[in-house]
């Protein structure tokens, strides 16, 4: 909702107010996540809830792609898997005696393959779920938009791609254990089994943490002048083009930190699950990922958050209740979002609910004609101008 009748004073007030609303709603966010959370749940129902906040890293990055730029990816599963794959090839390393793993022997590899050494290394690994999602979701990013090439044909060639890399991660059975996968939670870290307990506290911590982190990252990236290119991309890319700017490196590069995001949050999904398969790329995951952004609210990265947390709970409950009824009600839940709330949950409760809250407790300042607002709001004059000028 545009804030046409308000002063800059009031402006400015409103924003403090909203800094501190949001900074108290992480706060205590925090503290039930981190502190309350891991008392009050099995560790089984914890861990389904860190799978779910690593869910949600990856939705901040497609909030970044879709919501602010306009370009709905839907193989967002390439850069989520290529980060697991890349811890599951750390954890599987940690053998004694240098030996290679086992899956290795059933196919007559006796050699560790010379792609996997770098592996050894956890500084290399924890560069490279970062590093190398980024720099393929850079490379298709540059392809396709180098060609100006966007809208739904830029969703059918990320959901190609997509099919491509599942198919070629399923066919190597030699070098990544193909369809079976990399198994994790027998691995060793730091001398503890992965899916012991400790350790998958240890895991859900961190993605509490790297959740803020990607969520302030996206909060500054969005809040600036680079936020407001994407969102001029977004709405009217041919005027931006006008104005000198060049759409095609700012959409590769928010593409590049979008799928170093997917990267991160396949990682910390990964040492959660107990293992990573070509699965991660299957198409349907990947939509599951953009529903849950577009039920939340798109543009809101809060609404990112939000909306993967209700989608998944959802999903466990009604997969383990009504087996049969999932996949019914994910259809349902994409269509209500897209004819009922197109602003997704976060967009309704900004948008209608927070107004009539406002209309009900008589804070509404809202000011319908310009003539009675500040006169030193320069924008309210410009308006009073133009109504001035046409009677």
């Amino acid at each position: 909702m545009m804030n046409v009748g308000l002063s800059p004073r009031d402006k400015k007030q409103q924003a403090k107010t909203r800094f501190f609303i949001e900074g108290g709603i992480i706060l205590a966010l925090l503290i039930l996540s981190m502190l309350v959370l891991p008392l009050a749940i099995p560790a089984f129902r914890l861990k389904l809830v860190g799978r779910f906040l690593a869910m949600a890293i990856v939705a901040l990055g497609i909030d970044l792609i879709w919501g602010y730029t306009g370009l709905l990816s839907l193989g967002h599963g390439i850069f989520f898997a290529l980060g697991g794959y890349a811890f599951a090839m750390h954890l599987s390393l940690q053998l004694p005696n240098n030996a290679i793993p086992d899956f290795f022997m059933l196919y007559g590899v006796n050699d560790l393959p010379l792609f996997w050494q770098p592996f050894y290394s956890l500084p290399f690994t924890l560069m490279a779920m970062v590093l190398i999602p980024g720099a393929v979701a850079a490379i298709l990013g540059y392809l396709v938009f180098r060609n100006r090439i966007k809208g739904v044909y830029f969703s059918i060639i990320t959901q190609a791609a997509l099919l491509v890399f599942f198919n070629f991660f399923n066919g190597q059975q030699k070098l990544i254990n193909g369809t079976n996968g990399l198994k994790t939670d027998t691995a060793l870290f730091f001398g503890q089994r992965v899916g012991d307990t400790p350790m998958q506290i240890a895991f859900y911590e961190i993605t509490i943490v790297a959740l803020l982190l990607v969520y302030l990252l996206c909060r500054w990236l969005t809040s600036g002048r680079f936020g407001r290119l994407l969102i001029a991309i977004r709405d009217d890319e041919t005027r931006v083009r006008f104005t000198g700017y060049d759409p095609t490196w700012f959409k590769v590069v928010v593409f590049a930190i979008s799928g170093a995001i997917a990267g991160v949050s396949g990682a910390l999904y990964t040492v959660q699950t107990g293992i990573i398969t070509p699965n991660f790329m299957d198409v349907g995951f990947s939509i599951e990922m953009v529903i849950a952004v577009a039920v939340g609210g798109r543009a809101t990265l809060s609404g990112a958050i939000l909306g993967t947390i209700l989608v998944n709970f959802a999903r466990i409950y009604l997969s383990e209740n009504y087996e049969e009824t999932w996949l019914f009600f994910q259809g349902a839940l994409f269509l209500l979002v897209v004819t009922v709330l197109p602003d997704g949950i976060i967009g309704w409760g900004r948008d209608v609910l927070w107004f009539q809250v406002r209309k009900w407790l008589g804070m509404d300042s809202t000011i319908t004609y310009p003539a009675i607002a500040d006169a030193d709001d320069p924008d309210l004059n410009k308006i009073q101008d133009q109504l001035v000028t046409k009677e």
